[in-house]
């Protein structure tokens, strides 16, 4: 029998190492980095950067749907929250394309923005891609508050590694979930569905549309933006 060896331990030695290098640069650019091991620290360190009685807005997060961060707030029962993206039993979205775009709205002035981030450069840049831009664009501008939730496998070296990994990791794996979870088959005729890369195809239902790179916060927005990383493999 092949004996099993645990590689845990050097992983989150480091996550932890890669982390503080990157909440270090953070610190220049008058970004918040927190670094936390696990989820269940990760749902902690969001719920005490939520104030009570704020409105909160959710962007579309595997991460944040993974720690079960809506869960908890809904549990503490002192914030409204703004979900697009919650599920029915079944997996299905419990919101009409039309109701889901009201939210997507509301989310400029919400108080506090969530979301995950598709990548973390070592020196601080924060990478996303969008296919409609309602994440990206309140990460950038409206809500006084955003928190980013991020696992520690999304550190990447600089913006090209970034969008290299969401071009061929990120959005592939992104599209087969909304096919394979939510059954939007509708999504299986764009090519990343099929080959597992990008081919900067021309498709109507492309989910990468919108690419933004956060390189610092504008002087009136010092400390708005805050990055929780978390010490372990979550999202894609």
């Amino acid at each position: 029998m092949t004996e099993q060896v645990s590689t845990i331990r050097e992983r989150e030695w480091l996550y932890e190492k890669r982390a503080q290098t990157v909440i270090k640069n953070f610190g220049k650019k008058h970004i918040n980095g927190i670094y936390v091991a696990s989820a269940t620290d990760a749902v902690s360190a969001i719920m005490h950067l939520i104030p009570e009685d704020a409105v909160v807005a959710k962007g579309d997060s595997l991460t944040l749907d993974q720690i079960g961060i809506v869960a908890a707030l809904q549990k503490r029962g002192l914030n409204k929250i703004y979900n697009p993206f919650e599920l029915n039993g079944s997996g299905q979205f419990v919101c009409t394309p039309q109701q889901a775009e009201q939210m997507y709205r509301k989310a400029f002035s919400a108080d506090v923005f969530i979301a995950g981030t598709n990548a973390v450069t070592l020196d601080g840049k924060l990478v996303n891609t969008d296919g409609l831009g309602n994440r990206v664009a309140p990460m950038i501008y409206g809500p006084g508050k955003v928190i980013l939730a991020v696992g520690a496998n999304k550190i990447v070296d600089d913006v090209e590694a970034a969008r290299k990994r969401i071009a061929n990791v990120a959005a592939p794996l992104d599209v087969r979930r909304y096919i394979e979870n939510q059954g939007q088959n509708e999504y299986a005729a764009i090519p990343c569905a099929r080959t597992g890369r990008c081919s900067d195809c021309s498709h109507d239902l492309r989910f990468c549309c919108y690419t933004v790179i956060i390189e610092a916060a504008a002087i009136t927005e010092h400390h708005r933006i805050n990055v929780v990383i978390i010490g372990q493999e979550l999202g894609y």
